[in-house]
């Protein structure tokens, strides 16, 4: 199984194009350990020929082009990318569906909820549906279904019940997945890869998915809980927005390094995060656990 990270940022990219954090200018100062990085996304294939994206935000199309493997051909539209995966509703995460939409064939793959949102609140499905021939395909927690025939297995998990904001909370109901993982395995080298950019809570159910991965993408949105606030950013916490915060007793951090897996990479980074320095304590402490972070370009074979 072959994984490439196509982008390793949260939601506004980094630098975000309204902030002026240290983070933003020092990456547009161009210095050099700090890099830029587009919206959160992987792509991940059996074979280097078929390739399915996890998650398709707003900078797909120049994240495919970065990438020879994913650019379209020997037909004059064919397209090696045959799927996507999404996590959640989330803008950043689904809004790279409408630039995919030129008389392209797609399957997406997404549970109840999300599909009813892309369907009704956000109606990306309906938005498409005179430009592409897109198959919503539903998924369950914790039921397995093939890709490419087989060649991967993947097993969606359920990670959250916090739908994006753009929907009324007052429709859905308690513990909808609203937010998943991926598990994918490649039954011919046994690898498993996870795929978890958005956690509300480390769970018994992510710990499980976690406890004989060889690699781990997971969500590095937040070194703090109130890191946007201590900023003057914002007044929300990394609770409030779906996220559980690296640093601290109880942090991500703390629960990864306890993990087996040989690869362990931080996705999903907010332009506010000090890890995004290579120079910072915060960046050196992860590195000194045997933590990656991620970054566009990142290539993997499990």
């Amino acid at each position: 199984m072959i994984i490439k990270v196509l982008g390793s940022a949260a939601g506004g990219g980094f630098p975000q194009w309204n902030c002026a954090c240290s983070n933003c200018r020092r990456v547009r100062s161009g210095d050099p350990s700090v890099r830029a990085r587009r919206n959160d996304s992987l792509a991940v294939s059996p074979d280097g020929i078929r390739w399915v994206l996890l998650n398709a935000g707003p900078d797909v199309c120049l994240q495919s082009e970065t990438h020879a493997s994913l650019h379209p051909g020997p037909s004059l539209r064919g397209s090696p990318i045959q799927a996507v995966l999404l996590t959640d509703s989330e803008l950043d995460h689904t809004t790279g569906l409408l630039q995919l939409r030129q008389s392209s064939t797609m399957e997406v793959y997404a549970t109840s909820p999300i599909l009813l949102a892309l369907a009704e609140s956000f109606p990306v499905r309906r938005i498409l549906e005179p430009f592409a021939s897109f198959r919503w395909l539903e998924v369950v927690p914790e039921e397995s279904f093939p890709l490419f025939g087989g060649q991967l297995s993947v097993c969606p998990f359920y990670l959250g019940e916090k739908p994006p904001r753009y929907v009324d909370a007052k429709q859905h109901q308690e513990k909808e997945a609203w937010v998943i993982g991926y598990r994918i395995t490649d039954p011919v080298t046994g690898g498993i890869a996870v795929y978890a950019p958005g956690i509300e809570t480390w769970s018994q159910t992510l710990e499980r998915h976690l406890e004989d991965a060889d690699c781990i993408f997971l969500d590095g949105t937040f070194w703090e809980g109130d890191e946007l606030s201590l900023l003057g950013a914002s007044d929300l916490s990394a609770a409030d927005m779906g996220h559980l915060s690296i640093a601290g007793p109880n942090g991500s951090a703390n629960r990864l390094t306890r993990l087996p897996a040989r690869r362990k990479v931080y996705i999903h980074v907010n332009n506010t995060n000090p890890i995004l320095d290579q120079r910072s304590p915060e960046h050196r402490s992860l590195t000194e656990l045997g933590i990656e972070i991620g970054y566009d370009g990142m290539e993997l074979e499990v």
